[in-house]
């Protein structure tokens, strides 16, 4: 048997098929366990009669777990085995979800959502399966695409099955779905995926992961402190104190993680790796381009779509078909072409492109959209289009491509970390600009603002992404 024909034995497309499978439904069962609960927050309040902050903070403690696991459980599976790390992941995530279907009060939904978010790294962890599987540059380009699309929403479908199992069957029937999707997913895993540990026989750095994750998730904490702040829950100089506190405290554990790795014979990664433009180029471009949109679309823009005035008025389920569904919709159709088309153009390239198109977006809905639902509509499609089918995959994809040979799974983990990062920044920085500029009694004047700002944001992450260096070895001449 020739070389040629035992590589296509090992990535032929049979294999890539069934692989696929198996990860489209693991990133499915991810997504559909992030998102589809959104919609069904009000009814969760009244099942379990708890108020709409305690149930939000369940939500915010489910990402807040994800995005803790998903700084070292990418590099855990290059030492212990990638497909034995994500059946974990996905059985976890059914344990979680029988326990918040069965969850009597709100302490008991918290246990879930939390466990819930140990699968917090299955698109990143997708990614490097993928990476190790298919070898061709334009064909890993197309299925990467392809999976991180599902990043952005199921199609929109998400949230209007959500809603539809919430009103008619109750938050549980929700729980109930996910455990279903979750058992499946963890099946087709087991069944149709390889395994393989890379950096097997090394020994996992575990005082650098509890450095790293007291920095982030003190940070993340703070983030969500802050935001109560700045949204006038719990105002005053306690919460106040408490943010600054844990922003203290991730400063000194980051500063412990960096001596720790600078330390260890074997550590989670080296410290010569976070001083080279392939690794924190790509982190702020990330965090920068999630503060700067994630809040626009997620919060002020539908806010205002239903708001009497100054918006348009328009009802939660109307606003979701115009704004929030071909958002996500075309996110879930261009991703693959985006894909195909980064390792021809450049996967930098492309994310430039993306960003500037994200941009041109950000200031219709701002100039145009606040005064003209059609304009409005058409910066939405057009920031689907640019950022959630284009910057969003172009970003994770580079997570993958830059990631240092020894080590595949670090970069990765890092940038899941950073996208929630940006996230929480978002909802941090963008109402707060709302609440202060709304004291000057011109809420039209609020929004323009905080979208400018977003824009600005949009902006210096463009700037960051010119300083991210070429994948040379993930491109192909076009």
């Amino acid at each position: 048997m020739t070389t040629a024909t035992l590589a296509e034995t090992k990535t032929g497309r049979g294999n890539i098929a069934a692989l696929m499978t198996a990860l489209l439904a693991a990133c499915v069962a991810f997504q559909l366990n992030a998102s589809m609960l959104s919609p069904a927050l009000v009814t969760m309040g009244q099942e379990l009669k708890a108020d709409q902050a305690l149930i939000g903070l369940s939500q915010t403690w489910f990402f807040t777990a994800a995005a803790l696991f998903s700084l070292f459980l990418p590099r855990l599976s290059d030492i212990v085995g990638r497909k034995k790390v994500l059946v974990g992941m996905m059985v976890l995530m059914a344990v979680g979800s029988v326990i918040a279907a069965l969850a009597p009060d709100i302490t008991w939904l918290f246990v879930g959502r939390i466990i819930q978010g140990v699968s917090g790294p299955t698109v990143p962890l997708c990614l490097i399966m993928l990476r190790s599987a298919v070898s061709n540059p334009r064909k890993y380009g197309t299925l990467m695409g392809l999976i991180t699309a599902v990043n952005g929403g199921v199609a929109g479908v998400d949230s209007f099955v959500g809603g539809y199992f919430a009103e008619h069957f109750g938050f549980r029937s929700i729980f109930w779905l996910m455990v279903v999707l979750a058992v499946a997913a963890t099946a087709l895993i087991l069944l149709l995926a390889a395994e393989s540990k890379p950096a097997a026989g090394t020994r996992m750095d575990w005082l650098g992961v509890f450095f790293i994750v007291v920095a982030v998730g003190a940070l993340l904490t703070a983030l969500n402190e802050g935001s109560k702040l700045v949204a006038g829950f719990n105002p005053g100089v306690l919460v106040l104190v408490l943010s600054l506190a844990l922003v203290l405290v991730a400063a000194v554990a980051f500063l412990a993680f960096w001596r720790t790795e600078q330390r260890a014979a074997q550590p989670m990664v080296e410290t010569v790796h976070l001083r080279q433009r392939a690794t924190w180029a790509p982190l702020l471009t990330t965090t920068l381009t999630m503060t700067g949109i994630f809040a626009v679309i997620n919060g002020i823009v539908p806010a205002y779509v239903q708001a009497a005035s100054p918006g348009f008025g328009v009802g939660p389920t109307e606003m979701s078909l115009i704004i929030l569904t071909p958002y996500a919709l075309l996110g879930w159709v261009v991703g693959p072409l985006s894909g195909k088309l980064a390792p021809v153009l450049g996967y930098t390239k492309v994310l430039r492109i993306g960003l500037l198109g994200s941009i041109a977006a950000l200031a219709i809905i701002g100039f145009l959209g606040l005064h003209s639902l059609p304009m409005m509509i058409a910066g939405t499609v057009l920031l689907g289009i640019m950022y959630a089918g284009t910057v969003n995959i172009m970003l994770n994809g580079l997570g993958v491509v830059l990631s240092p040979a020894g080590n595949p799974g670090f970069l990765p983990g890092m940038n899941a970390g950073a996208f929630n990062l940006g996230a929480g920044l978002s909802f941090l920085i963008l109402p707060a600009v709302l609440v202060a500029t709304s004291a000057l009694g011109d809420a039209a004047a609020s929004y323009l603002t905080v979208v400018v700002v977003g824009l600005a944001l949009t902006v210096a992450a463009f700037a960051a992404s010119l300083l991210i260096p070429k994948p040379v070895e993930a491109e192909v001449a076009p």
